[in-house]
């Protein structure tokens, strides 16, 4: 057994880049050696901005002899098919071997393939991973970059280390050789560097300033910073992507804290963070009151002799610069208003089918204000108890106990129409991860309501899992709005998701407006709110001179099921880590009087999931899926309970009058009536029982579900489950009497009416 180290080195690769192109050696590596039948131990991958390198734990010498068999055509197959089969399998006729198969002689080709020695497999090996490397971005560099046969790699490959235990493996790539030489830190050290093996690489390279692990460099840069910004008393802001980034930007990592101007304070914190971790990867500081400091830390690359104070000028001018630019973006976008900046939303296409930005604005304010007006969104929904299944606690200021609805309404279309007007800004226009934010600091520097503000600001989220949930009124509305408007807009016009394309973030307007509507507990009707998105954007196109064909070609009931559909897949994408089943989320919202109302039904299915796992709910689901077995063999359709004959009166099974009448009146007080009442026969002991149990559970079901006691709707079906077992166990339902018959159909339709009430039990698995 030996160990395996391979190098390759090159000019810089992007930081970006270092995590993927790990994967991707270690990925071919295994192809490879899994191809040729190689076992081997643990593989280790490391990155610097200079070179990834491999080692292999473990490998064999030679690798193991393997004899193949392939089954080939019978004896007396015409001479083209037996010697394509010779050809495919790299044999002669005489090497075929003949065997019985199934009474007929057939031809097998035996291929013996020896053992071959690892290092000529290596050998083969290295230049098939290099040439299939998949970059993000690659290149040809010199004079064999004219042809499109050369190599290409991220950056130009400059030299190969191969090594099984101390022996080179020898191959060539586009002519990089390779060898044991390789080089240490650009700065620190000259001269080549000879590897014995692979334990002594990662030792030899220290040496030379070259900290190869890159989970170290991480841990260095992230305790280093956190240091050097305790000892001038302030705390690290933590930023774990900018450590992954700054340990792929040196090999030989060195935190050092900087100083910037204090009047550049002025611009807003969220600005200086940006401009120092996109332009120039540095971190930044809080002091001891949780405000920003006036401190970054940069990681050098070199061990500076004078302890890093040149790198740390040099930094803080060109750190500097880029501040000079934010203020100027700063002091130029406020002296406009807000209202004048969204004059240039006109100018900016939303899409080629809903308009511009300005479009949008208006069909936003105007369902802001509506989700105000309509009591969906209200002055004091902050205090209503939050549903289960909400966010982390929502961002934004509540309204004032004495706003009125008027108020509201007014400060939810202000905010609407203002909430996109930060897109236009010089600062949005360098930052576009601003947006949104600047727009909050702008409306309260003009002097617009916090309330406003707060909505401007915060109206994007919840942008992923885990963000913040507003939960002020004002911004609740517009947030909502907003995503509503996006979702309906664009599925209007036909641009929806589909597989796993989303290009439009369909998918995530949706989880968005799931998580508002359940943090907030708004009771909103999907369909009704679909419809008014709707006809916004339907209104905006009254203009076409062929509307008419248009607006029909949209405008339709399938549009309306469409979105509430939408937003019930997210749901149970949404729902999934909280373990609600998919198969309640669907018994339930295919079933319930309202369909979209989001909060009641998530009530509903909790309390259903809760009383599915009990034994009264499987054995009750049982009797069920018994009792729908039986009225579907029958023909017995629909929520009217009525047998299916095909007949004018569904009321009937056969053409009888008498019988007519009888079922008529049994129908006419099926949830009222007493044991036998219109019944032409005494019922039996267990029929008796189960009418009783419905007269009174049914009743109670209804009303606990129209009060929205859930858990108490689940008591009294389990009411049902002993009734409905002992009914099941010595009524026979299609007894010989046909008027017994009918009427116990009736009653089995009774009892799947009482259970729809809370859910449809024939959608559940199980």
């Amino acid at each position: 057994m030996a160990d395996f180290l391979l190098e390759l080195r090159s000019e810089e690769i992007p930081a970006r880049m270092q995590a993927g192109a790990r994967k991707e050696l270690e990925k071919l590596f295994r192809r490879e050696m899994d191809a040729a039948g190689v076992s081997m131990g643990d593989v280790t991958v490391w990155s610097t901005p200079r070179r990834l390198a491999l080692i292999a734990r473990g490998l064999p010498t030679e690798t193991q002899a393997v004899s193949e068999e392939a089954k080939g055509p019978p004896v007396g197959a015409p001479d083209q098919a037996v010697d394509g089969f010779c050809r495919k399998n790299n044999v002669t006729r005489d090497q075929l071997e003949v065997r019985e198969v199934k009474g007929r002689e057939t031809y097998f080709a035996v291929i013996d393939t020896p053992g071959r020695a690892v290092k000529a497999v290596l050998a083969e090996a290295i230049p098939a991973i290099i040439r299939d490397f998949a970059w993000p971005k690659s290149m040809r560099w010199g004079a064999a970059s004219i042809s499109t046969e050369s190599l290409r790699w991220v950056r130009p490959l400059s030299g190969i280390v191969a090594l099984l235990g101390d022996e080179v493996i020898e191959c060539e790539v586009h002519g990089v050789t390779s060898g044991a030489v390789t080089l240490g830190h650009r700065f620190h050290h000259s001269g080549d560097i000879t590897i014995g093996d692979a334990d002594d690489y990662a030792v030899k390279l220290r040496a030379a300033h070259v900290i190869v692990d890159h989970e170290e460099r991480a841990a260095l840069i992230r305790e280093g910073a956190a240091r050097v910004g305790s000892e001038a008393g302030l705390s690290l802001v933590e930023d774990e992507g900018l450590v992954v980034e700054n340990a792929g930007l040196t090999e030989w990592p060195i935190p050092l804290l900087g100083r910037f101007e204090e009047d550049f304070l002025e611009v807003p914190p969220e600005t200086i963070q940006l401009t120092a971790r996109v332009n120039q990867k540095y971190f930044v500081c809080e002091d001891s009151a949780g405000t920003l400091a006036n401190a970054f830390i940069c990681t050098a690359n070199i061990e500076a002799e004078d302890g890093g104070a040149r790198i740390v000028d040099g930094n803080r001018k060109v750190l500097a610069a880029r501040l000079s630019d934010a203020r100027f973006f700063w002091d130029v976008d406020r002296k406009k208003t807000l209202a004048q900046h969204a004059e240039g939303l006109k100018r900016i296409t939303f899409h080629e089918k809903l308009g511009t930005v300005a479009d949008k604005v208006e069909r936003v304010a105007k369902l802001a204000r509506w989700l105000v007006e309509s009591d969906i969104v209200t002055p004091d929904m902050i205090r209503r108890p939050a549903s289960s299944g909400a966010g982390a606690e929502g961002s934004g200021t509540p309204a004032s106990a004495g706003v009125t609805k008027e108020e509201l309404a007014d400060m939810a279309e202000q905010a609407a129409r203002l909430c996109k007007a930060d897109l236009v800004t010089e600062m949005v226009g360098e930052f576009p991860e601003l947006q949104g934010l600047m727009g909050g600091y702008y409306a309260r520097a003009e002097g617009l309501p916090d309330a406003v503000a707060d909505a401007i600001r915060d109206h994007y989220k919840p942008v992923g899992q885990g963000d913040d949930v507003p939960t002020a009124p004002v911004t609740v509305a517009v947030s909502l709005a907003d995503k509503l408007d996006t979702l309906v807009s664009f599925f209007v016009i036909k641009e929806r998701p589909t597989g796993s394309k989303d290009p439009f973030a369909l998918r995530r307007a949706a989880l968005g407006a799931i998580e508002l509507i359940l943090r907030n507990n708004l009771r909103i009707e999907l369909d009704y709110v679909t419809a008014r998105a709707a006809n916004r954007v339907f209104r905006q196109h009254e203009h076409r001179d062929d509307y008419e064909a248009w607006f029909s070609e949209h405008n339709g009931p399938e549009l309306y099921r469409a979105v509430p559909d939408f937003f019930v897949d997210r749901l149970k994408v949404q729902q999934r880590d909280a373990g609600i089943r998919y198969d309640l989320i669907d018994a339930v919202f295919g079933l319930a009087e309202r369909k979209d109302d989001i909060v009641g039904n998530l009530a509903r299915v909790q309390a259903l999931q809760s009383f599915m796992q009990t034994e009264d709910g499987q054995n009750l689901l049982a009797g069920y899926k018994r009792a729908a077995n039986i009225l579907k063999k029958e023909g017995w359709q629909g929520e009217d309970d009525a047998p299916h004959t095909g007949e004018e009166d569904p009321l009937v099974l056969v053409d009888d009058p008498d019988m007519k009448e009888i079922v008529a009146a049994q129908m006419a007080e099926k949830n009222t009536h007493p044991a036998g009442k219109a019944l032409s026969y005494t019922p039996e002991p267990a029929e008796k029982d189960l009418i009783d149990a419905l007269d009174t559970a049914g009743p109670q079901a209804e009303t606990a579900v129209r009060e929205e006691r859930f858990a108490d709707a689940m008591s009294a079906l389990a009411s049902l489950r002993k009734p409905i077992d002992e009914f099941f166990e010595t009524v026979t339902v299609n007894d010989d009497d046909e008027a017994k018959r009918t009427a116990r159909l009736g009653l089995l339709a009774r009892f799947r009416e009482a259970v729809h009430q809370v859910a449809d039990f024939g959608k559940i698995e199980g």
